[in-house]
């Protein structure tokens, strides 16, 4: 309890410092809302031009994009600090700092970053999944609501988790590892569609490996009714959970990681 309260007292303060220049934060994020509303407008051309992708409506395709929108810029709005800062932390020296103080080094790693640029991303993501909902027809009750935030809050995790990767590897390197870009902005792209018109291999890259399918789709699926593969009712609770095992596993793969950091020596 007293790591969630230092948690959001450190957000309140970065989300103070960038109010400090108003004109620069209007433009910026701006500039995201322009950017996120491109990608949209990628999806209403695309279901403007087909009635349908496979078996699913334009309609699924807005909720399946409001659902990954929403999903990834709320990580990147709270947990900056690992999915964007990490790397300069370890170039720059500033994870030297965080070895030698009381708290633990991912605590302060967390409270260290955040994006509020990108709360109009998340605002162009909630239309999306309003727009699907509507278009799609579904008859909300309290299980698919409580899907519905489970399904974001471990696809939080799961992005957390994938970003994560990025960290461990930046520790023995600082050069990027484009990779890892790729499972995680290039799954972001990909599984806002979704994931069964894709083929074989890549189902199979964001079922097993990056599971943007069991924390998103599954349970997207079974909301908008057409479960995904035909699989039972009982996956759409449990699927989602995939997201806190890999975050999970990438915690334990971190601080494993932090016992070979040598410090720069500033």
């Amino acid at each position: 309890m007293n790591t969630l309260r230092l948690y959001v007292k450190s957000i309140g303060m970065l989300l103070r410092s960038h109010l400090q220049y108003p004109s620069s934060f209007i433009m910026q994020t701006l500039a995201q809302l322009v950017m996120e509303g491109g990608e949209m407008m990628v999806v209403i051309l695309l279901v403007d031009r087909f009635d349908n992708l496979k078996h699913w409506s334009g309609g699924n395709l807005y909720f399946f994009f409001g659902l990954m929108a929403v999903s990834f810029y709320l990580t990147e709005f709270f947990g900056r600090g690992i999915t964007g800062d990490f790397p300069s932390m370890v170039r720059t020296g500033r994870l030297d700092t965080f070895l030698v103080r009381p708290r633990g080094v991912l605590t302060q790693v967390f409270c260290g970053g955040t994006d509020p640029r990108r709360i109009t991303c998340i605002a162009v993501g909630v239309a999306a999944l309003i727009m699907g909902s509507i278009l799609s027809g579904i008859s909300w009750n309290i299980f698919k609501v409580l899907i519905l935030i489970e399904s974001i809050a471990m696809s939080c995790l799961l992005i957390l988790g994938l970003f994560m990767i990025e960290a461990i590897f930046s520790i023995f390197s600082v050069k990027s590892v484009e990779l890892v870009n790729a499972i995680t902005y290039g799954g972001r792209s990909a599984c806002q569609y979704p994931i069964d018109v894709y083929p074989l291999p890549l189902r199979a890259l964001f079922t097993v490996v990056a599971p943007f399918a069991l924390t998103m789709h599954v349970p997207a699926s079974w909301i908008l009714d057409k479960p995904l593969y035909g699989w039972p009712l009982w996956t759409a609770f449990v699927t989602p959970l995939s997201g806190a095992v890999v975050f999970t596993v990438m915690t334990c793969f971190f601080h494993l990681a932090l016992r070979h950091y040598r410090s720069t020596g500033s």
